[in-house]
């Protein structure tokens, strides 16, 4: 039977409508977890362009710290959609435990280290001294909710796990409505309270992160859901045998996101070294980029879920095929993201009115490259989001994200802004470099069938 006729035979009943029912809210929960960035961006966008720069700076500091608690919950993500393939109730329950768990401890961590030395880090990117003091402001209070995105991303990934992704969107969108409200307010001083600029945002970002704790929480447990853990839940995972499994599965993986995460830090460094145009016209592109890629963001999520309930349930022939098919609408849907993003460019960068001609045309630079870099990240972004980490293959996506990135990506990068001199538009097309590196080992990874692992059996 040829390739075709496979993908097709294992891609019927409902393959497609199910992919798309798990992507559509978990897209519409990333793109609202980007608008917090850009709300922020967009309204302190009003007051400068030092302002945009500071935020953008501190905000992809947080930006680090959250894709570690990402990369914890995605230990976790994985074990529970193979809990559910294989109809083990109580399993899920616990994984969702010692997910919350865990993650919760990282929070804590990380935003100690924000609060402490929150300068040194703003000084890693900028030379400039205002941005460091305005960054650093909102960097000491928009770390406390490193603890709220610790508990909104340990439920999420279990709702995701068995099916009901819309329940933690519905309760981001209560979040992303609360931010924008409060930045509207404490930003720019409304309803008797003193205009905080940068500060309000940040105290903005914490508020709205609480609120969106306790709705979604106070829901859960309301309505007694499998995923709403106890103490007997917590002292049940307590176990040496259970830890020490969910740490071989989201240590590599949270080293993994963040030394890639970490690597968006560097790269935003070598920005900085161009001035501050290619540094505020970059910090425009960060949440940009996070919209723009959410759809595809979704459709790997979405394929993690059904790769790990396959992979549970154990239908290997059936996962291997949907893995290609996989592959294959990502790479379309990237084209018309793409496309999409390049027709509207011009109203986008409408929003940002306190850019200078000069940022704004480098901005216009960057979308386009933005637009084609879309295309390139499709098949990577699929394969070791949605397929490879799926099947537990966590060391191999660690050590080609640590090659791509850290050995040929940010050397060329640096290369080219601090020895060459190249212009900002160049430095952040050679940003790409790394996703073309990716397209090859991950495309051989799947190939080769090493990924497909049943990660409940093979522990217990």
């Amino acid at each position: 039977m040829s390739l075709i006729s496979q993908i097709r035979l294992h891609t019927s009943n409902g393959f497609f409508r199910q992919l798309v029912a798990i992507a559509l809210p978990i897209t519409l929960q990333s793109i609202m977890f980007s608008s917090r960035g850009l709300v922020d961006v967009l309204m302190l966008g009003q007051l400068g362009e030092a302002e945009i720069a500071a935020v953008g700076v501190a905000a992809r500091a947080t930006f680090v710290t959250t894709i570690m608690i990402v990369g914890v919950t995605t230990g976790g993500a994985l074990l529970t959609a193979q809990y559910w393939g294989a109809g083990d109730k109580k399993g899920v329950t616990e994984s969702t435990a010692l997910t919350w768990l865990v993650s919760c401890v990282f929070a804590v961590l990380t935003a100690l280290i924000f609060i402490l030395i929150p300068s040194q880090i703003m000084g890693l990117t900028t030379d400039s001294e205002i941005i460091n003091q305005l960054g650093s402001e909102y960097l000491t209070i928009a770390s406390v909710s490193m603890l709220a995105v610790a508990c909104v991303a340990s439920m999420s990934v279990g709702l995701r796990a068995v099916h009901k992704p819309g329940i933690s969107t519905f309760f981001s969108g209560i979040g992303i409505a609360s931010n924008i409200f409060l930045n509207w307010v404490l930003i720019f001083g409304h309803l008797g309270f003193p205009a905080m600029g940068i500060k309000g945002a940040a105290i903005a970002t914490v508020l709205s992160g609480a609120i969106e704790v306790a709705t979604l929480y106070g829901f859960l447990y309301l309505k007694k859901h499998l995923l709403a853990f106890g103490i007997e839940d917590l002292k049940s995972v307590l176990d040496w045998i259970k830890v020490s499994r969910f740490l071989k599965l989201s240590l590599p993986t949270t080293f993994n996101f963040l030394a890639w995460a970490g690597g968006l830090f560097v790269y935003h460094a070598i920005m900085g070294q161009s001035g501050v145009q290619g540094l505020a016209a970059l910090s425009v592109m960060t949440p940009v980029e996070s919209i723009s890629l959410a759809l595809m963001i979704g459709m790997s999520s979405a394929a993690a879920v059904i790769v790990g309930n396959q992979l549970g349930a154990k239908e290997y022939d059936a996962v291997y095929y949907q893995a290609i098919a996989l592959l294959m609408v990502n790479f379309v849907v990237s084209i018309f993201v793409s496309i999409g993003l390049f027709l509207v460019h011009d109203l986008v960068l409408d929003a940002f009115s306190a850019l200078t001609d000069e940022t704004r045309e480098l901005s216009e630079l960057f979308i386009l490259i933005l637009s084609i870099g879309i295309v390139i990240r499709s098949i990577p972004m699929m394969a070791i989001n949605g397929i490879l980490r799926a099947g537990g293959d966590v060391k191999f996506c660690l050590y080609q994200d640590l090659v791509a990135q850290w050995i040929i990506g940010i050397p060329f990068a640096a290369i080219a802004a601090l020895y060459l001199g190249m212009e900002p538009q160049w430095i952040y097309l050679l940003f790409l470099t790394e996703e073309v590196v990716k397209w090859f080992g991950s495309l051989h990874r799947i190939k080769s069938k090493k990924w497909m692992n049943n990660l409940i059996e093979n522990e217990k």
